[in-house]
């Protein structure tokens, strides 16, 4: 998929990782590289490109080519069917396709090594390559290669720190990798971060009240409060100073007031909104004792002739 393939090396340099061949033999080799990187990045065919990786690598293995030639064509093969494989969202398939042509963890190029690492970071399962990555980093090999320092660096960074296995990663900055791996100034800055990462995951979690989010929420509840407070003050201050202080059954206030609430109920709020509700059952209350206000007198005069 093209969301894991953008943190991995371009694949038109895939087809320089091998120079031109002197042999015969390395011939064919060299022309499948070459094919599958232009099915790649010419026709963008990451099926086709896979393909003749696979079918290269296979090539390889029944020859008895071997050198750093057999082993330029090997990983310019993986590293296109890796690319090939992300491109399709088909990375489950990446580390163990790897060592179905590696057999060994510790043999896995420090290149390789790099774009499993990055790939599986960038899925969001760093424990997929965790076991594998260990195991190089702890051949003594593997010291030696080029790549070493980048392979740690990219270890801790992507996938011990996210894990928050800060105690593996303390122990890697000061043992032997970290010697190997880093200077002076780098293992310091590592362990900072290290460090830095405990002590966030040490701290409680958020109170979720007091998130972004909910105090937003809070911020627009604590508004609305106040505005139906207001509300309720004004629509008391009316039923005072017009209903209790008027006379007749029906004079023109009531009926006024009257249609202002109804506007405001039914036109000016939406009923199905949940904000809506307590404003609802606020006016519904002061409809209430104006209904009792304005009709009781007239329950009470005809409970009273019925006793008669």
């Amino acid at each position: 998929m093209s969301s894991c393939s953008n943190s991995l090396a371009p694949a038109h340099s895939f087809g320089s990782v091998c120079s031109p061949p002197s042999s015969s033999a390395s011939v064919q080799m060299f022309n499948l590289l070459d094919g599958a990187a232009e099915e790649m990045m010419v026709h963008r065919d990451f099926q086709a490109a896979f393909d003749t990786c696979d079918r290269g690598l296979e090539s390889l293995g029944d020859t008895d080519q071997e050198g750093s030639r057999c082993g330029e064509f090997k990983a310019g093969f993986c590293i296109l069917g890796i690319q090939a494989l992300a491109e399709l969202n088909q990375w489950p398939r990446v580390l163990s396709w790897v060592l179905q042509h590696y057999e060994h963890q510790e043999k896995i190029p420090a290149k390789i090594m790099q774009m499993c690492i990055l790939l599986y970071s960038k899925v969001g399962e760093p424990a997929v390559v965790q076991e594998a990555a260990r195991v190089w980093l702890h051949c003594p090999s593997n010291s030696r290669a080029p790549g070493f320092g980048t392979v740690a660096e990219l270890y801790l960074l992507h996938v011990l720190v996210p894990l928050r296995h800060t105690e593996e990663a303390r122990q890697l900055i000061v043992g032997e990798v970290g010697s190997c791996a880093f200077t002076e100034d780098q293992r310091q800055t590592a362990l900072d971060v290290v460090e830095a990462k405990e002590q966030q995951n040490q701290e409680p979690p958020l109170n979720p009240d007091c998130s972004p989010n909910s105090e937003t929420a809070a911020r627009s509840v604590s508004t609305q409060g106040a505005v139906i407070q207001k509300l309720v003050a004004i629509l008391r201050f009316l039923y005072r100073n017009l209903f209790l202080s008027s006379s007749g059954s029906f004079p023109l206030r009531r009926i006024f007031l009257a249609a202002v609430l109804l506007y405001m109920l039914f036109v000016r709020m939406d009923p199905a909104l949940p904000s809506s509700f307590m404003w609802i059952s606020k006016l519904v209350e002061v409809l209430k004792q104006m209904w009792s206000t304005m009709f009781a007198p007239h329950y009470q005069t005809l409970s009273q002739s019925k006793g008669l």
